[in-house]
């Protein structure tokens, strides 16, 4: 394909394995590859609405691809996708956001995970997947699927193999805050801000205690720093003042976290209609950063709940996705991921529904989000 087809990401999954007998296939992998992509991006939710995107766009999509034996059925595309293997799929997006990721320069990368709550079948939950977030590119990097009978513990160890960790800072909630996680990102040349809750009990209460002999001194003899925002707007207001203590003691076992220099506080005042909520949050880091540093990266950190979790809910509908085959659900995901990232690269000022249905109208939007 030349550079200037607009299906020239497809090089990025020219080495993908088609799990298919070949005599038995009438339509090539990177055909239904890309006939997928592009229905995503323009709408379709569904196994069959991919088909019926394919068929309404025969004509143009025959311009770049070679459709030897016309538009795949949407049972087709179901059992390819249920075939293909998701880590090999995640492969190919890898390279392809790798890519990207050079280009751009990654600072800062938030993992969360996120259930797909109708995707669940006979004998198995609902498929719960981890996904890791660029925040200041709007760029997802990858996923990875939560085995049946475990948690994010085991799945994030694995979603960060197949990250580029060097000179990034990873923020993860309380569910992640482990010791070998923490381990896991200095070794790849990454920083790490982990939130910390009652799973990391010792670790919890050492810090408080920390904290409260800290205040009653005014932080004499420590290395602290202290950061304040009050902000206002949409009927309510929410001050936050953030603490940081670089080289902390009293921290039990302290050596056991990798790399870790600082603790940290959160305290938070929310004001909505003349009601005011309190909360003090802790975490912990391995760089030595001032307190607003910290502070912007956790709040950073929730862009992947409203940039990422939240469009593919309310744009993507993931969670209504009935898709019951777990590698058919879990490509699915990845396909919207894609989708999405490829939407957020688009400079048109319309929400993101809107660029979907522009896509799916005009030809030239299309092409255009596919150039990136």
């Amino acid at each position: 394909m030349s550079a200037s087809n607009p299906l020239a990401f497809a090089k990025y999954f020219s080495t993908l394995k088609d799990p298919r007998v070949r005599r038995r296939s009438s339509h090539r992998l990177l055909d239904i590859l890309a006939i997928a992509l592009c229905a995503v991006l323009c709408g379709a939710n569904t196994w069959p609405e991919i088909e019926a995107f394919g068929k309404r766009r025969h004509a143009w999509l025959q311009r770049f691809l070679p459709l030897s034996n016309g538009i795949p059925s949407h049972d087709t595309f179901e059992r390819v996708f249920d075939r293909l293997h998701p880590e090999a799929f995640l492969h190919c997006f890898g390279q392809w956001v790798e890519a990207i990721s050079v280009a751009l320069g990654l600072e800062h990368i938030a993992i969360d995970g996120k259930t797909l709550r109708h995707s669940g079948a006979a004998g198995l939950g609902p498929l719960h997947v981890v996904s890791a977030w660029a925040t200041e590119h709007h760029l997802s990097l990858g996923q990875v699927a939560v085995e049946e009978k475990s948690n994010e513990i085991t799945a994030i160890p694995k979603l960060l193999e197949l990250l580029e960790l060097h000179g990034a800072l990873i923020t993860i909630d309380a569910m992640g805050c482990q010791k070998a996680i923490a381990q896991k990102i200095v070794a790849g040349g990454g920083d790490y801000v982990l939130t910390v809750k009652e799973n990391q009990g010792h670790l919890l209460e050492d810090i408080r205690a920390a904290f409260a002999r800290a205040l009653e001194t005014d932080f004499a003899g420590l290395e602290h720093d202290e950061h304040e925002t009050d902000e206002a707007g949409h009927g309510r207001r929410e001050y936050r003042c953030y603490h940081v203590i670089h080289d902390p003691e009293g921290l039990r076992h302290q050596e056991a976290w990798e790399g870790l220099t600082t603790i940290g506080l959160c305290y938070s005042e929310r004001t909505v209609g003349g009601e005011t909520s309190y909360e003090a949050r802790y975490f912990i880091g391995s760089f030595r950063g001032s307190a607003r540093a910290y502070g912007k990266f956790l709040r950073n950190h929730w862009r992947i709940e409203n940039c990422l979790h939240w469009q593919l809910d309310v744009t993507f509908r993931e969670d209504a996705s009935t898709l019951r085959k777990r590698n058919g659900a879990e490509n699915f995901a990845l396909l919207r991921r894609m989708a999405l990232a490829m939407l957020k690269r688009y400079p048109g000022k319309g929400s993101m529904a809107c660029k979907r249905l522009e896509a799916a109208l005009d030809t030239q939007v299309l092409e255009a989000i596919l150039r990136g």
